[in-house]
């Protein structure tokens, strides 16, 4: 459903060992919002909730809700990190269109 590059993994595995709250892996959500229609959020979760999907890459554990499965099925999630900025970028099959930002799609 969702890949995580070996960069991503990286990024996560120091969130959660930075974490001041025990979490288990990483949520990932879309909702609408954003530029394009759609935007991802991302955050640290302890535990997986009733209907999620729970994708064990690298390690690391990626959470995702049901309504979001559709949004992000077949994704990749890679973390750059450049002069300016440093972040996850995604890497959608599912987006038709997205933002320039990168963070919403629709």
């Amino acid at each position: 459903m969702i890949t995580l590059t070996e960069n991503a993994v990286a990024a996560v595995r120091t969130a959660l060992s930075q974490a001041e709250q025990p979490a288990e892996g990483l949520r990932i959500k879309v909702e609408g919002g954003g530029c394009a229609g759609l935007k991802y959020l991302m955050g640290l979760e302890s535990l997986a909730r009733e209907g999620d999907a729970v994708i064990e890459t690298g390690g690391v554990r990626v959470f995702v809700d049901v309504s979001s499965q559709i949004h992000v099925a077949g994704m990749t999630v890679d973390f750059v990190t450049g002069f300016e900025s440093s972040g996850f970028v995604f890497d959608n099959p599912n987006a038709g269109e997205k933002c320039a930002c990168g963070k919403s799609f629709g």
